[in-house]
């Protein structure tokens, strides 16, 4: 199981619900949140192996968000 942190532009619970059925069904993610409070709007995701930052950062931007990686 590895974590990965993004920063996004999903600021809203209407955004956030919109992105909720992609993540929810992604058979690689186990966990995710959005804190739609903090000012980077952080993703955090509970993944396995297999997931990779670019993977997470395409399946955002195909649904209409910004999405990058969010460095320490």
């Amino acid at each position: 199981m590895k974590i990965l942190i993004f920063r996004t532009d999903i600021k809203t619970k209407k955004k956030f619900k919109a992105i909720k059925p992609f993540f929810n069904k992604h058979p690689n993610i186990s966990n995710w949140s959005i804190d739609i409070e903090d000012i980077d709007n952080v993703l955090r995701i509970e993944a396995t192996e297999n997931l990779i930052e670019s993977d997470v950062i395409n399946l955002t931007k195909t649904h209409g968000f910004y999405c990058e990686t969010l460095k320490d």
